[in-house]
């Protein structure tokens, strides 16, 4: 009964978050661990996927959510990945880089979507 009673009163975020952290593979790395130049396999869901093509190279940019948290995936020189969209779930595996601002990033990671 209590535990029906605090999902519904925590916010929607915070039950999303519950609902990603309990799909994550067991094999992955939760993203509030990462650190800055680890070689690392993360899971989750894309929040966001944008093509970047700022007058240089075309990439493609998605924010991958674990529920501890979020990494930056980044495919340069592309266009377009098929089946990449917000919601999708998928499995990244590759360095890890941290920006100017702390926020963290994987380049051109391999990666395989999930049901």
């Amino acid at each position: 009964m209590k535990g029906w009673l605090k999902r519904v009163a925590a916010p929607s975020q915070e039950l999303f978050a519950d609902e990603i952290r309990r799909e994550s593979d067991p094999d992955t790395t939760p993203i509030e661990l990462l650190q800055p130049r680890q070689l690392a396999v993360v899971a989750g869901r894309l929040r966001t996927v944008v093509l970047r093509t700022d007058g240089r190279s075309p990439s493609v940019e998605a924010e991958l959510f674990d529920g501890t948290g979020q990494v930056a995936l980044v495919w340069m020189g592309r266009r377009r990945i098929v089946g990449l969209e917000a919601g999708t779930r998928l499995v990244a595996r590759g360095r890890v880089a941290q920006l100017g601002d702390g926020r963290l990033v994987v380049y051109n990671p391999i990666y395989e979507l999930r049901p």
